[in-house]
Parts: structure tokens; C-alpha cells; sequence
């Protein structure tokens, strides 16, 4: 089963640390071929086209995006950046990018999957260096574990899209309430 790549963390990085879904439980692989990777690259708007990636493309992908999670997870807990994931994420972002070329229709790039995957990673290192740092959240529906950025005013945003974990925790607390409140007089439940 192919699931449609989602993009509603804020940021590349991490969009790709969310593709693998419920890490908590479930676990389900969106990166699950190079096909599906090649795929993101292109969906992800870091790039316009990817030469095909191979299955060692994809464990070099996963590889970067679990470091990219271990990082994010980190700084959300207060603990210091270390360990492997530090060294698979800059490792990665060492890699030279594609250059984007301007075209009589716009801005093109073509990369390679080492390109491509190299620009995830340094979208990682600007972001975990950067502003957006408090900006961070984990989502709050708990099936859910995508880490988003919050541009909510008032920061007060709870989950990382509407479609579906801002609707099934709604759904839940509107559930709660009509369980808590009292029945009507002479009316059952």
C-alpha cells in the first residue's frame, strides 16, 4: 500500500523524519523502495527531478532521517546534540547539493539521491541551529509522532494537521465531554 506523501511539518527535515509513521506503534514505512524515495524528493520541492535511487540510497536515507528524529527528539527533551545521529547528520550534510539552474521556464535542479539527500540534511542543520528551535512541538494526538513547526498565534497550536489528528483529537474531547455531562432529565442515554 502506497500512502500519499504528507507535508505538514513545516519544514523538509522534518517532513522526512515523519516518514516513517507511528513510530510509537504501528510503525509504517513511507520510504519503502527507491521509487517511494525518489518520490519524496521530487514531492518535497527540494528538487525538480532525482536520477533514479537504488536500495542502498534508501538505507543511506533512513539512516540520515533517524538521526535527523534522534536530534529533534533530543532538543525537544533538553538534552545535548551527540552520539551517532550527530555524526550520520553531518556526514550527510558534508555532501555537496545540486545547484538549481535558471531556465527559459524557471528555476530547475536535477540531483543525484546523494544531492538530494544532502539538502535534507542540511535543511536539519539549519533548522536545529536556527530561529525555528522554539517553534518545535510534537504533535498531541498519540498515535501521532510528527514533531511540526508551530506558527500558530499564540503558539497554541496542539496538533500537526488538522487532516486527520487535529480532527480525531476533537473528536475525542467532544466525545469526553458529552460522556461527562449529565443526562437530561428523564432521558436515557
Amino acid at each position: 500500500m502506497n500512502l500519499p506523501h504528507v507535508f505538514v511539518c513545516g519544514n523538509p527535515a522534518l517532513d522526512f523524519a515523519a516518514t516513517l509513521l507511528a513510530r510509537r506503534s504501528a510503525r509504517f514505512e513511507m520510504l519503502a523502495s527507491p521509487d517511494r524515495l525518489d518520490a519524496w524528493y521530487v514531492e518535497s520541492g527540494l528538487v525538480d527531478t532525482v536520477s533514479p535511487c537504488q536500495e542502498a540510497d534508501v538505507t543511506r536515507a533512513r539512516s540520515v532521517r533517524e538521526a535527523v528524529d534522534a536530534l529533534v527528539k533530543a532538543l525537544l527533551l533538553g538534552r545535548a546534540y551527540g552520539g551517532r545521529a550527530l555524526v550520520v547528520l553531518n556526514a550527510a550534510a558534508r555532501r555537496p547539493t545540486a545547484v538549481p539552474r535558471l531556465t527559459g521556464s524557471g528555476r530547475w535542479t536535477e540531483a543525484t539521491p546523494e544531492e538530494a539527500l544532502a539538502a535534507v540534511a542540511r535543511e536539519a542543520v539549519e533548522l536545529l541551529s536556527g530561529p525555528d528551535v522554539p517553534l518545535l512541538k510534537e504533535c498531541d494526538e498519540p498515535a501521532c509522532t510528527r514533531v511540526y513547526l508551530d506558527r500558530s498565534r499564540g503558539m497554541r497550536r496542539q496538533w500537526c494537521a488538522m487532516e486527520p489528528c487535529g480532527n480525531r483529537i476533537k473528536a475525542a474531547a467532544y466525545r469526553a465531554r458529552r460522556k461527562a455531562a449529565p443526562a437530561p432529565s428523564g432521558a436515557t442515554r
